[in-house]
């Protein structure tokens, strides 16, 4: 499949440079008044273990779960936010759509970081503001499950929200959840919404780390997800493109995109009989930052896969 590029910025979101103004003030401690070389220094921990797949103790402590956020989650918002975007499918959970009358209810699988968060609400802000009063409540629910502890994190994102994005009167309709869980683990993860309840589940970066941590509960948690979501949820997972998101099966090695296809739509080359079936898929796009936005820290450029799957 050829490569291709996700425009910069989609009309459906707030501007990429008002999101990364966003993070300069939820962060401004850390990246303008504290030791900036420091900060520096946590970075470079963060990204040898992420390099060395150590993902459990690159998030072991406050320090480097900030420090990440610093480096990495700006610029995958502004990704992300332009990937939601690009599917008319998601748009439509996001902006209340396509769930019942209670609303949509999102569940972001590793999302502790924020980034699939403030990329959802960057595209939730404007719709709801530009909404008629006469076409009544539009009320969004997302709830983030990551085995490390981001809690500090998402409070500090959402008191940014409410102060800067989402007035006051508009609270009662965004719900935002963090759950400090393994979400392999089907006894831990009690109480977030149900799997039957959801509209949109998205696995950004975290199918690699989850198939790192437990290969066998991996395979099972994918399994729940063909057994218990409702007909018409999406699921939408993104890996890096290339040799660093293979998997080794026996003595060969896989791309993980055709293990995950196999699992939740079937083998290629006959009909496929899986409980999802692929909206949009693509082996290899990239999302490429702006040159002229500003920010302290060199902003990432992403080149990945994605799936997008309903469920029959």
């Amino acid at each position: 499949m050829s490569q291709k590029q996700l425009p910069a910025h989609n009309q459906a979101t707030l501007p990429p440079q008002e999101v990364i103004d966003f993070y300069k003030v939820i962060f401004n401690n850390e990246l303008y008044i504290d030791d900036f070389d420091q900060l520096l220094e946590q970075i470079q921990m963060v990204k040898t273990n992420l390099y060395n797949r150590e993902y459990m103790q690159a998030f072991d402590n406050e320090s480097k779960r900030v420090a990440y956020c610093c480096r990495w989650t700006p610029s995958r918002t502004i990704s992300y936010a332009a990937l939601f975007s690009h599917f008319p499918e998601v748009l439509d959970v996001i902006t209340e759509q396509s769930g019942d009358e209670n609303g949509s209810k999102i569940l972001c699988v590793g999302g502790g970081a924020g980034a699939e968060l403030t990329a959802i609400t960057s595209i939730f802000t404007p719709f709801i503001h530009n909404k008629s009063k006469d076409d009544g409540e539009s009320n969004l629910e997302v709830t983030l499950v990551d085995i490390a502890d981001w809690d500090d994190v998402v409070n500090r994102i959402m008191d940014q929200v409410k102060s800067k994005w989402l007035y006051k009167q508009l609270w009662e309709q965004y719900k935002v959840k963090f759950f400090n869980h393994d979400i392999l683990d089907p006894i831990s993860a009690k109480g977030m919404t149900p799997y039957n309840e959801l509209n949109l589940i998205t696995l950004l970066f975290t199918t690699n780390e989850l198939f790192k941590e437990n290969r066998a509960k991996s395979l099972r948690f994918l399994q729940r997800l063909n057994q218990e979501c409702q007909s018409g949820c999406l699921l939408l997972i993104v890996e890096s493109a290339g040799s660093f998101s293979h998997i080794t099966v026996g003595t060969k090695k896989f791309p993980i995109q055709f293990l995950i296809d196999t699992v939740l739509v079937g083998t290629r080359g006959q009909e496929r009989k899986g409980a999802w079936e692929v909206v949009s898929e693509n082996d290899s796009i990239w999302y490429r930052c702006d040159d002229n936005l500003d920010y302290p820290i060199k902003l990432e450029n992403m080149r990945f896969f994605y799936r997008l799957y309903r469920k029959k």
